[in-house]
């Protein structure tokens, strides 16, 4: 079955609305210019509602060594999430530092930048996003809402994530099309920036699992 992972989550109600449909994956996230930006006494208090029930990930851009020693002590995740332009030899610093697993997003316009992965293979997971086009205004590393052709993923590449402007009426698509073991969902499950929607991160969750 698919495994869903709902990504930005800022909030008590919203973080228990996704546990109590079955996320398995719950994202916090490190990014001042994010709506979904979340400070370490929130992340840690969110953390410790999903903490046995999902995995936690910490989503974080080209982060300083500081900065993710103190997370990594204060919220205590399973994962980091590198969605800035870390290089390989950067994901390796960060797992020795961290010690832990590491999910490295890919942005995505055509089939080169697919091809990119192949370079992180140190990396634990890979989650292939949409690249921002380059006239968008005040773009976020992720969760701009932006869908990328599916047909560039190759449907036996193995453990990925797929992202990019997935909502409850595409997820089940993009899942036929691309066998992505995983979705990951921010702005496609919010009612206004940076506010997730109960009703819908339950309607993504159902029609994913549906689906995988």
């Amino acid at each position: 079955m698919t495994k869903v992972k709902i990504c930005g989550l800022s909030s008590a109600e919203t973080m228990t609305a996704a546990l109590d449909a079955g996320a398995d994956f719950v994202g916090l996230v490190f990014f001042d210019k994010s709506p979904r930006n979340v400070s370490l006494q929130q992340a840690n208090d969110l953390a410790g509602l999903a903490r046995g029930r999902a995995s936690i990930v910490v989503l974080v851009v080209d982060a300083h060594d500081e900065t993710l020693r103190r997370i990594s002590e204060v919220v205590r995740p399973n994962f980091l999430q590198l969605h800035g332009s870390e290089a390989p030899e950067r994901v390796a610093e960060i797992k020795a530092l961290t010690g832990h697993a590491v999910i490295k997003a890919i942005k995505v316009a055509e089939a080169a930048d697919v091809a990119k992965a192949r370079d992180y293979a140190n990396a634990n997971l890979i989650l292939f996003d949409a690249k921002a086009p380059a006239d968008l205004k005040d773009a976020l590393p992720g969760g701009n809402g932006h869908v990328f052709d599916w047909k560039l993923l190759n449907r036996d590449a193995g453990a990925f994530m797929l992202a990019g402007g997935l909502n409850p009426d595409n997820v089940a698509e993009a899942i036929r099309m691309t066998g992505a073991p995983i979705v990951d969902v921010s702005s496609g499950v919010e009612s206004t920036p940076g506010i997730k929607d109960a009703a819908k991160i339950r309607k993504f969750i159902e029609a994913a699992k549906a689906a995988g």
